[in-house]
C-alpha cells in the first residue's frame, strides 16, 4: 500500500490547539482510544512531543514504544506507521516550514535523518517550553524563535553525529537510566565503566552533550513529570520518590530545567 503524505498542520486524531507562527505549525492532538493509522508521511519536518498515554511507531526497520515526555523527530517525507496504545496519547507537534530547512544548511548541514529524545535529554525541556510559549497570546516571538532555533540546531547534530561511543559509556548510561534516584557517585560509575573518573566526565560530555550531574537532574524531572499526571501524588511526595532531598529542592530543579514551577506545570497539565 502506499504512504498518504500530509500536508502541514494534518493529523490524525482530534486537534486541541493549533498555532501557525514564525513559519512554524503548533500542534496539539489527541487520540481517546486505541487503533492503528494507516501508513503516512508528512510534507514538513516535525518534532513529536508525546505529552500522555502510549504510543509506538514503526518506520523503516525500527519499531519503537514511546512513554511520556519522550521527542521523536522526522525529517520531511519520512513513512512511517503509528499505533496508539490503551490509553490514546497527547502529542504536541511541531512542523517546520522550508525556511528553517535553508538556514540549517546555512550553518550546520540538512536535517536528513530521523533521532529520537527518550531520556529526558535538552530536545524535550525546549519543547516542552515551546508548548508553554505557544499556548501564551502574548508569548514573545524572539523568545519563541530562539527556543525553537535551539530545538533545530539540537536535532542537526543528534542527525549527524557518526563518531561511536565507546561500549562502556552505554552501561554507564543505562546504569543511570535505572538507578537515577539512587546517591550514585563518580567513582562508582567510573568503576562501572572501567575508566578513569576524569576520562569517563570527559566522555560523557562529549557524547551526551551535559554533564553527567545534569544528565541525572533531567531523569529525574522527566520521571516526576509523569508522576504528575496522575492527581494523587503530592508534590512532597513525588520530589522524594525521585531521588530529590525535598521538596524545596525538586522545585529549584525543576524550574531551571523546565522553566517553570511544578505547581504551574502540574496544573497546565492536567487541565490540558
Amino acid at each position: 500500500m502506499g504512504s498518504q503524505a500530509l500536508q502541514g498542520g494534518k493529523f490524525y486524531g482530534s486537534i486541541l490547539r493549533k498555532r501557525e507562527c514564525h513559519d512554524a505549525i503548533f500542534t496539539e492532538l489527541q487520540h481517546v482510544s486505541p487503533r492503528k493509522l494507516p501508513s503516512h508521511s508528512h510534507e514538513l519536518a516535525f518534532f513529536a512531543i508525546q505529552l500522555a498515554g502510549d504510543y509506538r511507531e514503526r518506520y523503516g526497520r525500527e519499531q519503537v514504544d514511546y512513554a511520556p515526555f519522550t521527542v521523536a523527530f522526522r525529517p520531511a517525507g519520512t513513512p512511517h506507521q503509528d499505533e496508539i496504545g490503551p490509553r490514546g496519547v497527547k502529542l504536541f507537534e511541531i512542523e517546520l516550514k522550508p525556511r528553517w530547512q535553508t538556514w540549517i544548511q546555512e550553518c550546520s548541514g540538512s536535517l536528513t535523518a530521523a533521532c529520537d529524545d527518550r531520556r529526558g535529554g535538552k530536545m524535550l525541556w525546549l519543547g516542552l517550553q515551546l508548548l508553554h510559549e505557544t499556548r501564551e497570546p502574548s508569548s514573545e516571538q524572539l523568545q519563541t524563535e530562539s527556543l525553537l532555533a535551539e530545538l533545530v540546531g539540537r536535532a542537526a547534530r543528534l542527525s549527524h553525529e557518526t563518531r561511536q561511543a565507546p561500549r562502556w559509556l552505554e552501561r554507564v548510561v543505562e546504569k543511570l537510566h535505572c538507578e537515577f534516584r539512587e546517591r550514585l557517585t563518580l567513582e562508582n560509575l567510573a568503576m562501572e565503566a572501567g575508566v578513569h573518573p576524569v576520562h569517563l566526565s570527559r566522555v560523557f560530555r562529549e557524547f551526551q552533550r551535559v554533564g553527567i550531574g545534569e544528565f541525572v537532574r533531567r531523569l529525574r524531572i522527566q520521571s516526576a513529570c509523569r508522576m504528575m499526571l496522575a492527581a494523587e501524588m503530592s508534590l512532597t511526595e513525588i520530589a522524594l520518590e525521585t531521588g530529590f532531598a525535598d521538596q524545596s529542592h525538586f522545585t529549584r530543579a525543576f524550574r531551571k530545567v523546565t522553566g517553570v514551577s511544578p505547581t504551574i506545570f502540574r496544573r497546565s497539565r492536567l487541565q490540558a
